[in-house]
């Protein structure tokens, strides 16, 4: 291998030129009067996924701000009592003289800091303490954008209080903050979503000097139509948004949502795919794309996941011993976890074609003769009224023989020592009595079951209505022992204190081989995003963020473990058929194979790391600065743009060729190693000869145009695909072939005895 590229590869290494190499934790800021008010609903309020977006970005947040960064949200007291250390800034501080002012007007307040990591302000403002208002909040609404908010929509009445509060509260602190320093203040403010929107609005229609930032994560019409049987993208152009807004009663929040993203200096939103939607939907193209990331220091597990894998794989297969009992026909090791996670939006997260894709799935299995059984988890919140006593009697009799057979173990050891103490070796028949046997075949005869295992681990309210019920009796997934594919609904969220699989998300995350989220509507999508952190494969498809995401920055994202399904250019039967295959091509890996790429997808966590994500934000936040401050000069900025270096993985053999089998029946990724390293065979100690194979060459090294040089390729060792069927190397520990041997020599040492 070339030294060029060899010192191109992708590592984590290339992880110190991110945007923390440049932080400076406020001093510029402070230096220039800048600061910084990032408005979101759920700001230190657990609804969805904006608030993961909210919570792991604030360390990047105040590494760059320091105490010039403020989060600013609604007071809600479940959650603030536990996530709020509640605090009063510094006497000099202009938050000090604005708060004062707020409190003075009748307002409430709670200030302190947010208990996550970066420790980043926070000020919470109460609604009920400015209800009394509500009323001249919405005429003044009215006069000003024509916008009017019906009386009886409680949701709309909150946000309307809300962004007069924040609009009011950074009025005040401009006002006080221009005494503060004598360099004129340079404040921008930041608005995620609808709900924060108001707040823009009002800065905007009293002509408030500051700069504004307004954020769309999903946009709420879209929501909406998705939620339908309706050809979304394909019929963006064609809808009329009024009419369809006032459909379905929420044409007052889409205008609030149109008229934020219209009115703001610079408009953002989270994926090129949700853009789209919002140039047609809202009506305006965005400046920015911010896409969000992940605290990768909190998943990453350095060297590690891969035990991390095994010991919480070890905690599914309990589950699943409890779980088939009675039918546990199949063997754990050559079992696959695949699984689908979020809200409970049946269409709009795939959970549709993944069941019809498993019925298909589960044929294939069959017809091929596989050895593999898959597992598919659908873990979705719904209402439900208990347990499934059935889950729960699994899991009672199976640790009630685990126990017993735990006990006969001791005894058996303490047998032998005494026996093999009086000089003597051991008959069968003083190990193991007739107690034990008895003991052993009422826990046997206990994993009887007359009925078939559960599909669902609770007793779902209305099951006769609910979708994934309905969609598992359609494709009659129904966990015979005939079937190679099992399918169970966990209706609950994943914590360490369930009974059944007693682990968090994160570690039933890490545990599975594959995790599949076929969305039609994802405007990002954090699941996959934490699949790749983890160093999980998964499957997308190209109408999510994440999915878009990893198109444009990987030139090959299936080598990588990303599996991208194609549901915008493509019928639904096409969709499913596609999603079939890559699960049937993915039971077809190696247990080594399977290794391998699970490192390289946890090779592109850099990729979700917020110190590099992070940048799309700041450009965003200093274009607004500029637009409304044209002599300001972003003096980071034109450092950034010299030195940031952005990680960008190049594709390489996953592993040398010794390592691979030939099979016939391999899978599409074993035929695409094959196939790269015949590559780099063939243009072994040859010069690259046209313009194509230069550039195809370029891409793969990762290097840059020499300008006309000769380009050199050398290899390490000569590669002779012609002997690999000669190459034997065992997926497992033990060769089958070696276990046989050991047990001959057994029978033999028996029969000596």
């Amino acid at each position: 291998m070339s030294r060029d590229r060899s010192s191109r590869r992708f590592y984590r290494a290339e992880s110190t030129h991110d945007l923390l190499s440049y932080m400076d934790k406020g001093q510029a800021a402070c230096e220039e009067n800048r600061w910084t008010f990032e408005t979101a609903w759920e700001a230190a309020n657990k609804v969805g996924g904006i608030y993961t977006v909210i919570r792991s970005k604030a360390y990047v947040s105040t590494e760059e701000m320091g105490d010039n960064y403020c989060l600013l949200g609604p007071y809600k007291e479940t959650s603030a009592r536990t996530e709020v250390e509640e605090s009063d800034f510094p006497p000099n501080s202009p938050l000090t003289v604005a708060v004062n002012a707020m409190r003075s007007q009748g307002y409430k307040l709670h200030t302190g800091t947010w208990l996550v990591d970066g420790n980043p302000q926070i000020i919470l403002f109460d609604i009920g303490s400015a209800a009394w208002q509500m009323d001249s909040f919405k005429q003044e609404l009215w006069d000003t954008t024509s916008v009017g908010i019906p009386h009886l929509d409680v949701e709309a009445n909150d946000a309307v209080i809300l962004g007069f509060m924040v609009a009011q509260f950074i009025t005040e602190f401009r006002k006080a903050a221009e005494n503060y320093s004598d360099t004129p203040p340079r404040v921008v403010a930041h608005f995620h979503e609808w709900q924060a929107g108001i707040g823009l609005i009002v800065l905007r229609i009293r002509h408030v000097d500051v700069a504004t930032v307004f954020t769309t994560h999903a946009t709420l019409l879209g929501r909406y139509l998705c939620a339908g049987s309706t050809d979304f993208y394909n019929n963006l152009d064609k809808f009329s948004v009024d009419e369809e807004a006032g459909k379905r009663q929420i044409y007052h929040r889409y205008c609030m949502e149109r008229a934020a993203a219209h009115m703001t200096h610079v408009f953002t939103t989270v994926s090129d795919i949700t853009g789209y939607e919002a140039e047609h939907l809202l009506k305006r193209k965005p400046d920015f794309i911010t896409p969000n990331g992940l605290n990768v220091k909190k998943f990453s597990a350095l060297h590690e996941f891969q035990n991390l894998h095994a010991l919480a794989k070890n905690k599914i297969n309990e589950f699943a011993r409890g779980h088939f009992y009675g039918h546990f026909n199949f063997d754990l090791d050559k079992t696959l976890y695949f699984f689908i996670a979020g809200r409970y939006e049946f269409g709009n997260k795939g959970a549709d074609i993944f069941i019809e894709a498993l019925a298909r799935l589960n044929h294939y299995l069959k017809s091929s003769g596989s050895d593999m059984t898959v597992i598919a988890f659908l873990i979705f919140p719904a209402k439900t009224n208990n347990f499934n006593v059935e889950s729960l009697r699994g899991h009672a009799v199976t640790k009630a023989l685990r126990d017993t057979i735990s006990d006969i173990q001791q005894e058996i050891g303490r047998r032998m020592y005494d026996i093999c103490l009086r000089g003597h070796l051991p008959e069968p028949s003083d190990l193991l009595h007739k107690d034990d046997t008895v003991r052993l075949k009422r826990c046997i005869y206990a994993l009887q079951r007359d009925g078939l295992p559960p599909v669902t681990t609770h007793n779902v309210v209305d099951d006769w209505n609910d979708p994934v019920l309905n969609s598992v009796r359609r494709c009659q997934l129904f966990n015979t022992v005939n079937d190679k594919v099992k399918v169970i609904f966990h209706p609950e969220f994943l914590t360490s204190t369930n009974p059944l699989f007693g682990l968090d998300y994160e570690e039933f995350v890490r545990g599975c081989h594959l995790g599949v989220f076929p969305s039609y509507y994802e405007p990002w999508g954090y699941t996959p995003a934490e699949c790749t952190v983890m160093g999980i494969p998964s499957i997308t498809t190209n109408l999510s963020g994440f999915g878009c995401f990893m198109q444009e920055h990987i030139a090959d994202p299936m080598s990588y473990g990303i599996y991208v399904v194609d549901r915008r250019y493509i019928s639904l039967e096409g969709s499913v058929q596609q999603l079939a295959q890559y699960m049937f091509d993915f039971t077809k890996l190696t247990r080594r194979q399977r290794i391998i790429q699970r490192n390289r997808t946890e090779r592109l966590s850099d990729l979700m790391d917020w110190r590099n994500l992070g940048i799309y934000y700041r450009q965003a936040r200093a274009q607004a600065l500029k637009t409304v401050y044209p002599d300001y000069i972003d003096h980071m900025d034109r450092e950034l743009g010299k030195r940031f270096n952005y990680p960008r993985p190049i594709s390489e053999p996953p592993s040398p060729t010794h390592s691979m089998r030939r099979n016939h029946e391999t899978s599409w990724l074993t035929a695409s190693y094959h196939k790269e390293i015949e590559q780099y065979k063939d243009y072994k100690d040859q010069a690259v000869q046209t313009d194509d194979l230069r550039r195809k060459s370029l891409e793969i090294l990762g290097l840059s145009d020499p300008g006309g040089q000769d380009l050199e390729v050398t290899f390490e060792r000569n590669l002779d695909l012609s002997e690999s069927d000669s190459f034997q190397t065992p997926t497992e520990l033990l060769d089958v072939t070696e276990a046989d041997q050991i047990e001959i020599m057994i029978s033999d040492m028996n029969a000596d005895t």
